[in-house]
């Protein structure tokens, strides 16, 4: 069919309740391989969001689509509630690996989609300490089902639904940039937000613990080691360290939610590696098969989640542990083993932030970029490099879906995401496998959208 009886039919039968439609004009896509997205016209789009981190192998990998391939023609479809190799073999390596790196044991249950793990952590917590209210932060997004949309703080996705009464408490986060308790200091970290925090702690008056007994009205803290749809902030290195302390006096456990800074985002494993702390729950999705199946989990403490507390049909969903699912991310497992991300992606990063802050002292609108790994921020101001600059931003995202950039010698497009908390961050995640050469396209590309925009 043409693009314009396709779009037709969409406008008429595709629900606009998605993101799809925050686009000028949302673009058609037919092809894709390594970071590269293909229209029907052949135009090449660099693309420096993958997925929002689900395609972090690159599209197309090869390694990967065989492993699915295979498993369609041996064992493609099975009630999840038998067993079967990869499953098991996949849960194995993540909890080998989590307990090699952080040196407690621990079990993994596998569910289809982010939310529905963080669904699951909710109940794991739940069950555990018999606690319904959790802690999460401001910045925070742990997805949309009824739970997830309860601990992440935009009121924006809570609004049509009713009054959440199990919403959590909103911490701030340390957000350096934008400090929201330090003000005469730009960027100075004396961990100033966390002491409100630890404060509520010391009298019963300050509403959340019993002071006689040390009993916490609240079960967990539901954390994202480096924020996502917040903006790509990363905390000081001490801070989750510091955090911990509370937690643990409290009995308040600690949940890393992974989904998008999971597998070497960061250049780790688990961004929660980069902290020195030790997580009780870790929640993973996403790049766990690197886009190509909906599945998901989590890992928890031996204690929180074995068949003597957690036992048979706690939680459950028809596709959890699905054959093809847990063979791509048996083969993601195996790729990551064999693979030197720990070394690649920080050097990638490195060479990638050397380039953002080349372009932050050429343009006043770029008021602060950095990043972790790949996981990569450019926060876009007005001329006085602080005030955020959504209206630019916006226009800088449409240019590049127009796909006549000229860049490189060709015309070609660039797919970005935009986060914070004021919508005017690009939260930058290629491929994991991006080069130099493609980083300098990248960034000419950016460059030539932003001049663009800038003279509109």
């Amino acid at each position: 069919m043409s693009e314009e009886e396709l779009r037709a039919l969409e406008s008429k039968y595709c629900s606009w309740g998605d993101t799809v439609h925050r686009a000028q004009h949302p673009n058609i896509f037919c092809d894709a391989q390594g970071m590269r997205l293909y229209d029907a016209r052949g135009t090449e789009y660099m693309d420096l969001q993958m997925w929002y981190s689900a395609a972090n192998f690159g599209y197309k990998n090869k390694r990967l689509n065989d492993a699915l391939k295979k498993q369609i023609d041996t064992l493609p479809q099975l009630a999840c509630q038998y067993l079967h190799e990869e499953k098991i073999m996949l849960a194995t390596k993540i909890s080998q690996d989590i307990e090699k790196k952080f040196g407690v044991k621990g079990r993994v249950h596998f569910n289809v989609g982010g939310a529905q793990a963080v669904e699951d952590a909710l109940k794991v917590v739940r069950n555990y300490t018999g606690k319904i209210p959790v802690f999460a932060f401001m910045g925070s997004y742990h997805g949309r089902t009824f739970g997830a949309t309860a601990i992440t703080s935009s009121y924006r996705y809570r609004e049509h639904y009713g009054h959440f009464g199990d919403r959590a408490h909103f911490v701030p986060y340390p957000y350096r940039f934008r400090c929201t308790a330090v003000h005469d200091k730009k960027d100075c970290c004396d961990l100033s937000c966390l002491k409100p925090f630890q404060k509520m702690f010391e009298s019963e008056y300050y509403s959340v613990i019993n002071t006689k007994n040390n009993n916490c009205e609240y079960g967990a803290f539901f954390v994202e080691p480096v924020q996502g749809t917040g903006g790509y902030i990363a905390p000081p290195q001490n801070y989750f360290k510091e955090l911990k302390k509370t937690l643990d006096k409290h009995n308040i456990l600690f949940v890393a939610d992974e989904i998008q800074m999971g597998f070497y985002r960061t250049g780790k494993l688990w961004s929660i590696e980069h902290f020195d702390v030790v997580p009780d729950i870790i929640i993973f999705g996403k790049a766990l098969t690197n886009g190509l199946n909906p599945l998901s989990g989590i890992w928890a403490k031996e204690e929180l989640i074995n068949p003597e507390i957690f036992g048979p049909g706690m939680t459950h969903s028809t596709f959890s542990s699905n054959p093809l699912g847990t063979a791509a991310g048996l083969a993601v497992m195996d790729l990551i083993e064999e693979s030197n991300f720990d070394v690649t992606v920080p050097q990638k990063g490195a060479y990638f932030l050397k380039k953002l802050q080349a372009l932050q002292k050429k343009y006043p609108h770029i008021g602060e970029v950095g990043g972790l790994g790949l996981a990569l921020r450019m926060e876009i101001c007005q001329k006085d490099g602080f005030t955020p600059n959504q209206e630019l931003t916006d226009k800088i995202v449409n240019i590049g879906l127009k796909g006549e950039l000229t860049a490189g010698g060709k015309k070609r497009g660039l797919v970005l995401d935009v986060g914070g908390y004021y919508k005017n961050v690009f939260t930058i995640a290629p491929s994991l496998y991006i080069t130099e050469e493609e980083i300098d396209l990248s960034l000419m590309l950016f460059e030539e959208a932003l001049q663009k925009a800038l003279a509109d």
